[in-house]
């Protein structure tokens, strides 16, 4: 990837970083119906402007809690 280009993806180690949060619990959220990631063969990936949209769309409703 050259210097300023914008990454498209993130894998489940970095969404979980971002979010600080565990990574058992960065999986549990990734496989969660209605969260933005694709799976490719065994990995999972995140498409991040779809990420950011979800935050910000969960952000205050309560709806996304993961395991519920």
């Amino acid at each position: 990837m050259k210097s300023g280009e914008k990454k498209l993806t993130m894998t489940v180690h970095e969404m979980a970083y971002q979010l600080g949060i565990s990574m058992p619990k960065a999986y549990e959220l990734a496989k969660q119906e209605g969260f933005p990631s694709l799976r490719l063969g065994k990995r999972i990936i995140i498409p991040v402007d779809a990420f950011h949209k979800w935050l910000l769309e969960s952000v205050g409703t309560g709806e996304k809690e993961v395991g519920r």
